[in-house]
């Protein structure tokens, strides 16, 4: 559960696991910044207690280079799902992965921002 109790989709969680283990995430936000940048990025996700600066600067970062965005989790559960310490930001490497990744955030109700 979320601090606002909406159930976490567990499904993104070992998603995320699967493609942090598979080398096909980006985490840091030094790390997703060069990886959308470069055109690596097919998905970032942003932690919702991230500060709004952050956000913001994600946000309008994925509007230009059109990478889906979306806000999801916290920061310790993000970085958890991926085997590390807390993350704000994390970019999915894989179209595979970001494709499905995506699938279940929409499905459980977490649109793009």
């Amino acid at each position: 559960m979320c601090k606002d109790n909406v159930p976490v989709p567990k499904k993104v969680l070992s998603m995320l696991g699967l493609a942090a283990r598979s080398r096909n995430v980006a985490s840091g936000g030094f790390a997703t910044e060069n990886a959308v940048k470069s055109g690596k990025a097919y998905l970032v996700i942003v932690s919702a207690d991230a500060s709004d600066n952050t956000k913001k600067k994600f946000r309008n970062m994925c509007d230009f280079y059109e990478v889906p965005f979306y806000q999801f989790g916290e920061m310790e559960m993000l970085g958890h799902s991926i085997g590390k310490q807390e993350r704000t930001s994390l970019a999915v490497l894989n179209e595979g992965f970001a494709d499905s990744i995506q699938k279940h955030l929409e499905d459980s109700g977490i649109g793009r921002r």
